[in-house]
């Protein structure tokens, strides 16, 4: 018998419709994780038993299958996993950065809420990312930016038993008074629960160095600028109460000088640093002696610094990469120059300028 053509054309959506409910109904909507039941979760080994944030761990046992949750215990920290790397014998996971450090339980949770404990210990070692100054003085309080600092025990100078003072600490920041001392620089050795970490940061006793300009022109150094004359500032301070303020002009190529009683050529000093405050935008200073092989004034490539807008950009730069101080001539000038500026004046500021040994 012939179906009708009518019949045909009407039924076929009809017929595929009802396919599709078959098939969704025969399928099990899933979030990625592979299809095993919870069980009575069993652990035989965790590899490694200690490790640090970041680090992957591997959970074997049985019973492990749809696990939903891994708390570390200290600070109730939970680490993310993949639950695709979840089976019934194993489980992959991180110990999260946010970890606190120590021996500690993790609890693993399985969807239907059984657990299973497992003890390990967290690498916390401390890591210091940012610190507000480089340069101290007996009793200068300095702030330390960074990880794992809230169980800080002791900070020293490194190669030493100098400590630095305590002042308060929290995960992310560490606050010190630092110590007397006749050390000119030094890192530092910061001990915590995890162990030692020597910073990768150098600090500089202001106190063992030679002063160019500090809250004031040391003794014997006076200002030497071309263009407009430099000028204390109280508002503009690195370190301190004070730092010295030049307006270069624009189009003028005006530099920032220091002029110095004359200091011998010596091999014992090492680096000259300081701060500097950028203008408007970011510019290239270049820093000119008189003990340069090539004069006073010139733009050497070799003694160029970056200076960021609107903030302190700090510079220590090793005498033996620059020309700054040929063997032999005394040191009587110092000064900093900018091509420009083209668009407008523009003013920097100047702090803790100093040769260190």
């Amino acid at each position: 018998m012939n179906i009708p053509t009518f019949f045909t054309r009407a039924t076929l959506p009809l017929l595929m419709l009802g396919a599709g409910f078959v098939l969704n109904a025969c399928t099990e909507d899933t979030d990625g994780r592979p299809q095993i039941k919870p069980g009575n979760p069993v652990v035989s080994a965790i590899t490694p038993d200690s490790a640090s944030g970041g680090s992957v761990v591997t959970l074997k046992g049985t019973g492990l299958g749809d696990m939903r949750a891994i708390v570390f215990e200290k600070q109730s920290v939970a680490a993310g996993f993949q639950p695709t790397l979840n089976t019934e014998n194993a489980l992959i996971f991180r110990v999260p950065d946010e970890a606190a450090g120590g021996v500690q339980n993790i609890t693993f949770t399985n969807s239907e809420g059984r657990t299973v404990t497992v003890p390990f210990r967290v690498l916390a070692y401390p890591t210091i990312t940012d610190v507000s100054n480089y340069n101290f003085t007996k009793g200068t309080t300095v702030t330390l930016t960074g990880n794992n600092l809230e169980d800080v025990t002791a900070v020293k100078l490194s190669g030493t038993t100098i400590a630095a003072k305590i002042v308060s600490k929290e995960k992310k920041k560490l606050v010190l008074e630092m110590p007397t001392t006749t050390v000119g620089r030094a890192t530092l050795d910061i001990t915590n629960t995890t162990g030692l970490m020597k910073t990768t940061q150098e600090f500089v006793n202001v106190e063992q160095a030679y002063p160019i300009f500090l809250d004031a022109y040391a003794t014997g150094v006076t200002d030497a600028s071309w263009g407009d004359a430099a000028a204390i500032s109280t508002k503009e301070f690195k370190s301190g109460t004070a730092s010295v303020g030049k307006n270069f002009q624009k189009g003028n190529w005006h530099l920032i000088g220091f002029s110095m009683p004359g200091l011998a050529y010596s091999s014992a000093y090492t680096y000259v640093s300081g701060y500097i405050k950028g203008a408007s935008a970011d510019y290239t200073l270049y820093l000119t002696t008189d003990a340069a092989s090539v004069g006073f004034g010139e733009y050497i490539e070799k003694n160029k610094i970056d200076v960021k807008a609107n903030t302190w950009t700090y510079f220590k730069i090793k005498l033996s990469d620059m020309d700054f101080w040929s063997a032999g001539k005394t040191l009587k000038q110092i000064g900093f120059r900018i091509k420009g500026p083209d668009k407008q004046d523009e003013t920097f500021y100047f702090d803790d300028l100093i040769l260190v040994k």
